[in-house]
């Protein structure tokens, strides 16, 4: 697939404009717009988001009624009239053809600023709640749904080094820290998931590291339309059973664990998967 220019949304949480977070994401924007993309960017701490989903997200309901979130906020989906910040990132969101979330990592996940866009912004009948349930297809969600057709990437900033966040680092694999993002708040909507981008010893970082750190960053923007995405499985595709949504025992039998959802990598025309499967259990 050709490289062509695209919509791109860059979602940023941190809450120094002068910090490196802040200086990548001015080069992200610089890099993206001479390739012709066009750029928006949801600033979070700029924008002083509310990070608390609550019952004033929502259109006006009796004061006596029990504020339900998911209900609640389905109906003001509908019935536009979500609150207006949580309308602009939706709309944002429908516009971009590629979402970044650029973030340090914290406590082994998101800022909290970053998860209440998530937690706000992904209302039922947007982020989740969409699509027919039966018994052969459980929701359009992980490979379907509202934001299928899109792209989107992970940009983190790590204080500690890369080896402790490989495959026998203290800290876990960096895939399986970040699973919970990519394959639960990304794919799960239906978004085609790249390799994150990661950038190790944030705090150790001089001139020399800061150019090297963009030129690999660069690279990564440049490929935006061309890198293959992770392979995860799609719910409704067959590798499930429904309504268990657990994997067909067939498929990485005797392994279990976050990898099991992603399809191994074909050896060639005609490879079986399930045989990969098995064959990676030999010794």
């Amino acid at each position: 697939m050709e490289p062509h220019a695209m919509n791109v949304l860059l979602v940023y949480a941190h809450p120094e404009p002068r910090s490196l977070n802040g200086s990548l994401k001015d080069f992200s924007i610089r890099r993206l717009e001479a390739a012709g993309n066009t750029v928006q960017v949801s600033d979070l701490y700029a924008m002083q988001w509310k990070a608390a989903l609550d019952a004033d997200d929502g259109a006006a309901r009796p004061s006596a009624a029990r504020f339900d979130p998911a209900l609640d906020l389905r109906r003001a989906l509908e019935s536009g009239t979500l609150r207006a910040d949580i309308a602009r990132e939706q709309d944002k969101l429908r516009w971009a053809d590629a979402v970044i979330l650029q973030f340090p990592l914290w406590w082994f996940s998101l800022p909290a600023i970053l998860k209440g866009w998530v937690d706000r912004v992904y209302t039922d009948g947007f982020g989740y709640g969409v699509g027919e349930h039966s018994d052969r297809h459980w929701g359009d969600r992980y490979g379907e749904g509202v934001l299928a057709g899109k792209r989107a990437m992970l940009v983190v900033t790590i204080g500690g080094w890369a080896p402790h966040y490989g495959p026998r680092g203290i800290n876990g694999p960096l895939d399986d820290i970040l699973f919970p993002i990519q394959h639960g708040i990304l794919f799960y909507p239906g978004f085609e998931v790249l390799p994150a981008h990661a950038i190790y010893r944030t705090s150790r970082i001089d001139d020399a590291g800061f150019a090297q750190a963009c030129a690999a960053l660069g690279e990564r923007l440049d490929a935006l339309w061309t890198t293959a995405p992770i392979a995860f499985r799609k719910q409704n595709a067959g590798d499930y059973l429904i309504p268990e949504l657990t994997l067909r025992p067939e498929l990485a039998p005797g392994r279990a664990g976050f990898a099991v959802h992603v399809e191994p990598e074909p050896r060639g025309p005609g490879h079986d998967p399930a045989e990969q499967d098995v064959a990676s259990l030999a010794p």
